[in-house]
């Protein structure tokens, strides 16, 4: 029965399997990894295994499992534009994508590939589109890009998506994400033009490292608790330091230590929150918080003690390395910590310049009591706004309820 559905694939559709025929049945399509830039063969379960009683068995398909993904019909208008033709083997009618129900899925369709700019939701595509752009007939900045030269651009994407993070799984975070996404793909393709790796190698190095560094997962180590986890995932990349080291013909002074790999590019504070948490896992750390709390009073005696410049800077930098580990201990993200703390005050910082406006009054001229004034004017400002939210969603809540 396939061979005639491909035969008549190959006659009205041009079909050709050499390029790789995918069949797949539509009652399981959200679980199997069509790829749209390859010639699709949809053949329901009843046809592919005649005589035979099967379940219908509707998985999905990690990467491809989204809410939005309810049916074999609603993945294929997320793969294929709402244009593309599906062929209906045996029926001299074709239909869309867009005019495609879940009826006629009942019948065995053939869907012919698209061409790799338009397979827009395939995996490959971006790969094939920055090779396109690499290519002597494609985009002049995309030809005299380099590694060194897009370091910026990756630097400024990865804040980009740490700033939507703050919104929430939005499509916004989408595109941010598909942005960053966007640098991992260029690297690769300049490296594929040297010759040394590619994408396949990313994902290949990338993969394997999680599944070693998980065996309570995909082995049999047992683990209770996200502490645990961690102590353990430091104890296996410190085996795997020292079987590199031992590969290269390295001393044990010379096997890097818990603390080497860390960005030299990193923000400060996130840097030193990332030490600290590395110390910690290898049992470097305070017990408990109340070692942390005394070891800041420390400090602050000592900074107030220092004379010089540069001891005051020294000192500072000592207590700004400790409250980070406070954060730690906290469980709180220091870097994001300062971020909201530094955003707020931006905010309120604005409102007591309006104020300031609106009174007709120059900030330096006020006295440390009146910029008192006004900045508790502005932290009122804020709860009563935030109030009138609460309110809001409230009102919205019952609303919703009553109807």
């Amino acid at each position: 029965m396939l061979d005639a559905f491909i035969a008549e694939a190959r006659i009205r559709w041009g079909l050709d399997p050499a390029v790789g025929l995918q069949i797949a049945a539509p009652e399981r399509l959200t679980g199997t990894p069509v790829e749209p830039s390859r010639p699709l063969l949809l053949v329901p379960l009843a046809l592919l295994r005649a005589g035979e009683v099967v379940e219908a068995v509707a998985t999905s398909l990690p990467g491809r499992h989204a809410p939005a993904d309810r049916g074999a019909v609603a993945l294929l208008r997320r793969l294929y534009p709402a244009e593309h033709v599906v062929g209906r083997i045996g029926i001299a009618e074709t239909t869309t994508i867009g005019d495609l129900g879940e009826a006629t899925l009942t019948g065995p369709l053939y869907l012919a590939p698209l061409a790799p700019e338009r397979a827009l939701a395939s995996p490959w595509a971006l790969p094939w589109i920055s090779q396109r752009l690499r290519q002597p007939d494609g985009c002049p900045w995309d030809r005299e890009q380099t590694h060194a030269s897009l370091k910026k651009h990756l630097l400024e994407e990865t804040y980009e998506v740490y700033d939507a993070l703050d919104g929430g799984p939005t499509l916004d975070l989408a595109g941010e994400l598909g942005d960053l996404y966007l640098q991992i793909v260029l690297h690769a393709q300049l490296a594929a033009e040297a010759g040394v790796f590619d994408m396949t190698d990313v994902e290949e190095m990338i993969s394997r490292k999680i599944v070693r560094r998980h065996p309570h997962v995909f082995g049999d180590a047992q683990v209770e608790t996200a502490t645990d986890v961690n102590r353990q995932w430091e104890q296996i990349k410190r085996v795997e330091r020292e079987d590199k080291a031992a590969a290269d013909g390295e001393t044990a002074a010379e096997v890097r230590g818990a603390l080497d790999g860390i960005s030299t590019s990193m923000p400060a504070l996130a840097a030193a929150q990332e030490m600290q948490e590395r110390a910690a896992h290898v049992g470097y750390d305070w017990p408990e918080i109340v070692g942390v709390l005394d070891k800041v009073q420390e400090e602050l005696a000592e900074l107030a003690a220092a004379t010089t410049a540069d001891e005051k800077r020294e000192e500072l930098g000592d207590l700004l390395l400790v409250v980070t580990n406070l954060a730690r201990h906290h469980g709180v993200e220091a870097e994001g910590a300062l971020r909201a703390a530094a955003a707020k005050f931006r905010d309120r910082f604005g409102r007591v310049e309006r104020m300031a406006r609106e009174r007709k009054v120059q900030m330096r001229d006020l006295s440390l009591a009146q910029l008192d004034e006004l900045w508790d004017a502005a932290k009122a400002e804020v709860r009563a706004e935030a109030a009138n939210r609460q309110t809001a969603a409230r009102q919205s809540s019952a609303e919703e309820t009553a109807q």
